[in-house]
């Protein structure tokens, strides 16, 4: 937003209590907690491992590995961990650059000669950073048609190279799976050998990572943690997916021992040289000059002032979340096997911790009179094209950004500067010659000056019955991976996308509904026969995205 050494406290504990200890009494029973609330579960779990300066401070599992036999996680517990596998490709295309098979300027009709690049020239790199512009096959809906089958290489860039591109290479940052399947797709064809193979023996074998593996379900996995997912309010076994789909973006098993060795060979360049390990953690510009906070499988940010490098994934009944703090030599990892919270929010709170950065509560806010919080009142106009105002009720200051209708309260901690809770977002305010407020947010950073536009009406609710909210109860495929679960608590429709937490709807016509925490709509599509709903449309950020009723 450690292990307490038993002996020495045992000693020095009569006398005097060192800030030291009492720092990492702290520091354990803080993770400890915050992973106890989250994943000491019936129903799913988790493991996490913690190190510092090449020591191991915090290693436990929580939760469980199979509800069903009632068997617990234990730290061996080996896990799905999703989009993490991006690292894996990536070292791998930089070894082959340093074997001088490559260039990361090389166009990738160089290695797929027949790929339909559409008159664009697309390179390694942008295939590396998301800013290709290829469609991302987990967003083409009829992938959910073959997600079940064995593919090959071949027919999984079948499915998607056709597909018209979604922008010019280097015009945009996209997330996008599609690359990292043609990149493990130029690691088979430059080295002869499969990705599984160049992986296991490439990496694995020479870490002695004997716990990792390129998935598969039908194998015998040793402390294999089975996938979890939950819908309308039940708890399930994970749907179904072939490893193939997933391949050089998303295959890969691990446990938190083994990554911790793949994050310390990364730091001491036994795998890639520093020159390439800097390349990969190189926060890339696009054309417009603008930062994308993406390297080569990996993400840049900052927890306050801090740099990080980090990743996470998410894959059917499994998420995770990876980050390292270069400059305390600081590795925080947890694995899960359920879908249905990401870990990130809590790495990164852990992460805060142990660099001894945490978030602020609202326990550290000092008190300001109503004077001094009424000076900062008012609408900025932020350098990012953001509005954002302030305002006060009572003796509480509170943030809204224009076209959200998320309310936050902020709290002081000096006349000038306020915190959200639970958070890294704050303001510092000034008035020195122009009022104006710079609001930061890890590795977002505006600056806003003061003006005096009205914040607009809100939009008004209509009220529907429950027996009318329950017609829109269901599941909805959004994309192969990510499906919205529509239930109803009360008389209050509910939202929940795979891997995110739930949130409500509320209706503003028949049949369309908005988000309060986010600036969206949901519209229902009904059949005409049935009057049921056969789909749902989602229109967020200009953007619209189609998701069929499947249940």
């Amino acid at each position: 937003m450690k292990k307490t050494i038993i002996l020495n406290l045992f000693f020095l504990g009569l006398f005097i209590a060192t800030p030291s200890i009492q720092h990492a009494q702290s520091m354990e029973t803080q993770i400890d907690q915050l992973m106890n609330d989250q994943y000491q579960k019936d129903n799913f779990g988790a493991t996490i491992l913690v190190s510092k300066e090449g020591k191991v401070i915090f290693r436990k599992a929580y939760g469980k590995a199979n509800a069903e036999l009632d068997i617990d996680v234990i730290p061996e517990s080996v896990f799905e961990i999703g989009s993490i596998t991006k690292q894996f490709t990536a070292v791998g295309i930089l070894m082959l650059l340093e074997e001088g098979k490559l260039s990361l300027d090389d166009e990738i009709t160089k290695f797929i000669p027949d790929y339909p690049t559409q008159d664009t020239k697309i390179t390694i790199h942008h295939l590396l950073t998301h800013t290709s512009g290829i469609k991302s096959y987990t967003s083409i809906p009829s992938l959910r048609d073959f997600a079940r089958k064995d593919l090959s290489v071949t027919e999984l860039i079948d499915a998607f190279k056709n597909e018209p591109m979604d922008f010019k290479p280097n015009e945009e940052f996209r997330y996008n799976n599609s690359g990292y399947v043609l990149l493990g797709y130029i690691i088979e064809k430059i080295s002869g050998v499969s990705y599984e193979e160049f992986i296991q023996k490439r990496i694995f074998d020479k870490l002695k990572m004997t716990t990792s593996y390129y998935g598969s379900k039908s194998k015998i996995i040793k402390n294999r943690a089975y996938g979890y997912q939950e819908r309308e309010n039940e708890f399930k076994n994970a749907d179904y997916i072939s490893m193939t789909i997933p391949y050089a973006a998303g295959s890969i098993m691990s446990t938190v021992d083994d990554l911790l060795k793949w994050n310390t060979a990364i730091r001491n360049h036994k795998l890639i040289s520093k020159e390439s390990t800097q390349k990969a953690f190189t926060n890339y510009k696009i054309n417009n000059g603008n930062n994308i906070n993406y390297g080569y499988g990996w993400f840049t940010n900052r927890i306050k002032d801090v740099p990080v490098i980090e990743h996470g994934g998410g894959i059917f009944g499994y998420t995770t979340q990876g980050i390292y703090v270069p400059s305390e030599n600081a590795y925080i990892i947890i694995l899960t096997n359920c879908d249905c919270i990401t870990p990130t929010d809590i790495a990164y709170k852990i992460a805060a911790i142990t660099i001894g950065k945490p978030y602020a509560k609202v326990s550290d806010a000092i008190k300001l009179s109503k004077e001094k919080l009424q000076k900062w009142v008012g609408a900025y106009k932020f350098d990012d094209g953001t509005t954002r105002f302030i305002t006060l009720k009572g003796k509480q200051l509170y943030s809204k950004r224009l076209n959200s209708n998320g309310t936050f309260k902020i709290y002081p901690t000096s006349e000038k500067s306020f915190f959200f809770d639970d958070s890294f977002a704050e303001y510092i305010f000034s008035d020195d010659t122009k009022k104006q407020a710079i609001f930061r947010d890890n590795s977002i950073v505006s600056t806003g000056f003061w003006s005096d536009e009205k914040m607009p009406e809100p939009k008004k609710e209509m009220k529907l019955s429950p027996e009318v909210l329950k017609q829109y109860v269901g599941t909805y495929q959004l994309a192969p991976n990510l499906q919205v679960e529509v239930t109803v608590e009360g008389d209050k429709l509910f939202a929940q996308p795979t891997n995110q937490s739930k949130v409500e709807l509320f209706a503003e016509a028949e049949h369309k509904f908005f988000l309060k925490v986010v600036v969206a709509t949901i519209t229902f599509e009904m059949d005409e026969t049935t009057k049921l709903p056969v789909s749902l449309t989602l229109d967020q950020g200009g953007n619209q995205m189609n998701a069929k009723k499947i249940n």
